[in-house]
């Protein structure tokens, strides 16, 4: 009995140390910025780029997958929480996708920027989509300009519609001051209505071009990204290599993204005004 006991006790201690020897020999994956918050569980993407090292992929990982970008040849800067990626010229962050994003019926696109006036049309981020195959190829986007320190054309592009504050109603808000500010933008299937936010706040009175989402003249209601591949952030398709216009005035985004997240639902004025406050 004592024999056996004692035979069992050193296949036990064996056991442990091959573990530890295992574990020890485990390539290390590196630690990722986790969301503290996740409004509702319906997080798909999340690049909170705030990647410090020499590994630029590394530095704009997703931490939904933990999904490094097939590219990224931004630069770090400081951000609005830990760091950021800093624009550049004719360039871009490509993902080879959005995880579970693409089954999206509602959704709410959210993230930091700093920016000034360029003089230039710039794109801060596409959805390559090739069922726009006719132009754009894109099936979400959002472009920015003739801006000034309180107001600018802000366009986002959703499947075959561009929501826009154009020219005649800017959006009337300091976005290209040069400092960091917090921009949403929630779609309800519901209703069909696009909210945008700003610096954690809902924006009242915009036009009815920048809200009301439509298909053949009638509410658009569910989404559809199905067919959507690759996302691109710091620009749009010509930047990220992808199907799409090559026009000259399609620019990249040259100011800086921080803590950028994208919903599977419309979140709600509460969650969005909580992302603001924690720097999210």
């Amino acid at each position: 009995m004592m024999q056996a006991f004692k035979t069992y006790g050193s296949l036990v201690a064996l056991l442990i140390a091959i573990g530890a020897c295992q574990k020890m020999d485990e390539p290390a994956l590196g630690s990722y910025p986790e969301d503290a918050v996740s409004p509702g569980g319906t997080l798909s993407f999340y690049a909170a780029m705030d990647g410090t090292g020499s590994d630029a992929l590394r530095n704009a990982v997703d931490s939904m997958r933990a999904m490094f970008p097939a590219s990224n040849s931004l630069t770090s800067v400081e951000g609005v929480s830990g760091k950021a990626m800093q624009g550049g010229t004719g360039t871009a962050i490509v993902y080879p996708s959005t995880n579970d994003f693409v089954k999206a019926t509602s959704i709410t696109v959210s993230l930091w920027l700093k920016h000034t006036e360029s003089g230039k049309t710039e794109f801060l981020y596409g959805l390559v989509d090739d069922t726009y195959s006719g132009w754009s190829h894109s099936g979400l986007f959002l472009m920015m300009e003739h801006g000034s320190p309180t107001e600018a054309v802000v366009k986002m592009g959703i499947m075959d519609q561009w929501m826009e504050w154009p020219d005649s109603h800017k959006f009337p808000y300091p976005i290209m001051d040069g400092n960091w500010h917090h921009l949403a933008a929630a779609y309800d299937e519901t209703t069909s209505k696009l909210s945008w936010y700003f610096d954690g706040e809902f924006v009242p009175d915009a036009p009815a071009s920048a809200t009301d989402v439509k298909k053949d003249g009638a509410a658009r209601g569910p989404l559809n990204f199905t067919a959507a591949k690759k996302f691109i952030v710091g620009g749009w398709n010509k930047q990220g290599g992808a199907d799409g216009p090559k026009d000259d005035w399609i620019n990249s985004f040259s100011g800086s993204i921080d803590q950028f997240r994208l919903y599977n639902a419309a979140l709600t004025a509460d969650e969005i005004h909580d992302l603001f406050v924690n720097k999210q």
